[in-house]
C-alpha cells in the first residue's frame, strides 16, 4: 500500500519558519515528480511547489516564491518544504503529492496524496 505521510506542521508566528517533510512508503517515487499543495478553510486546494524526479528542476506558486524551498532525498524517499517568512495567509492544511512523470502544477496529475498537515501562522 502506497502511503505519503506529512509531518512538521504546527503553529508559528508571522515571520517564522517551518520545515515540512513527506515520507513515502510502499513504492519509490525516485522517478516521479513530487509536489506540495495547500487548502485553506473555505478555499480550493492550490498548488504550492513541485520538484522534478532528479531534484534539479523546481517550480513555485508566485505567492510563495522566494520564501519556500522544495527539496527531496530520493535515498530516503522523502520530500521537504522549507517555509520561511511565513504570513498569516499561509495558514492551511498542506498536502504532499506524487506520481507525475514531469513537473506539473495540476493536482489531477498527482495520483498519490498524503493526509495533510496543519500549518497555522499567527499575526
Amino acid at each position: 500500500q502506497v502511503q505519503l505521510v506529512e509531518s512538521g506542521g504546527g503553529l508559528v508566528q508571522a515571520g517564522g519558519s517551518l520545515r515540512l517533510s513527506c515520507a513515502a512508503s510502499g513504492r519509490t517515487f525516485s522517478s516521479n515528480a513530487m509536489g506540495w499543495f495547500r487548502q485553506a478553510p473555505g478555499k480550493e486546494r492550490e498548488f504550492v511547489a513541485a520538484i522534478s524526479w532528479s531534484g534539479i528542476a523546481t517550480y513555485y506558486a508566485d505567492s510563495v516564491k522566494g520564501r519556500f524551498t522544495i527539496s527531496r532525498d530520493n535515498a530516503k524517499n522523502t520530500v521537504f518544504l522549507q517555509m520561511s517568512s511565513l504570513k498569516p495567509e499561509d495558514t492551511a492544511v498542506y498536502y504532499c503529492a506524487g506520481g507525475p512523470n514531469t513537473l506539473t502544477t495540476a493536482p489531477a496529475l498527482y495520483n498519490h496524496w498524503g493526509q495533510g498537515t496543519q500549518v497555522t501562522v499567527s499575526s
